[in-house]
């Protein structure tokens, strides 16, 4: 049986709607984002592509002109005249997969969301939410990443003829197994939460039993 404390109050309500609808606003902005950048990748001229660099140094000319200062590079963007099909597909498959990712992610916590303003946040359907959400996250912007360098590094080889050193693929681990621990805890905390609401309505029923 639901009692008035299982009922989000107004407050909540209210602060679950305006969520979801920063939710939804994310997700409209990246997917019409990715597309424009698709757009451009397909067209395969003047495509601005974001690379990194492994040991990169570049000589800047001082602002007089009198000499010139090495700066280490880390990252950087380069403007590719024409790509080919080597470096578009794998560009596109980034945006692809973000897309889908965002999407994902932010419909399963739409769902989420209305399922406790309806008053119920613990559940088997909840848990599969929460999971979902979590490794579509970690999976997606793991599989975004890896396009994105593919595209790196197949624009800078066309451009250089490879003689321009750059990350075949770079991972920050402490973000990723910090992500992986909190998507974790979440869906441990969903998982345990489901599984006291069970044994709870369990006892009740066989507390009436006895009554």
């Amino acid at each position: 049986m639901r009692t008035s404390q299982d009922v989000p109050t107004r407050g909540d309500r209210w602060s679950i709607v305006a969520f979801s609808i920063v939710g939804f606003a994310i997700a409209a902005w990246i997917g019409i984002s990715a597309v424009m950048r698709i757009v451009v990748l397909a067209g395969g001229t003047n495509v601005p592509v974001t690379v990194e660099f492994v040991d990169g140094v570049a000589d800047v000319a001082l602002s007089d002109g009198s000499a010139t200062v090495p700066i280490e590079l880390d990252r950087g963007i380069l403007v590719a005249p024409q790509l080919t099909p080597i470096a578009i597909v794998p560009g596109i498959l980034g945006q692809l997969a973000m897309i889908l990712t965002v999407v994902t992610v932010v419909g399963c916590l739409l769902l989420l969301s209305r399922s406790i303003i309806g008053g119920r946040v613990f559940s088997r359907r909840n848990s599969a939410l929460v999971a979902t959400a979590g490794l579509t996250g970690l999976i997606g912007a793991a599989a975004a990443r890896f396009f994105d360098n593919m595209l790196a590094n197949a624009t800078v080889s066309l451009m250089t003829d490879n003689r321009l050193d750059t990350a075949v693929l770079t991972v920050e681990p402490f973000t990723w197994v910090l992500a992986a621990f909190i998507v974790a805890v979440i869906m441990t905390a969903f998982t345990v939460g489901d599984r006291l609401q069970r044994e709870k309505a369990t006892l009740e029923k066989e507390t009436e039993g006895l009554v």
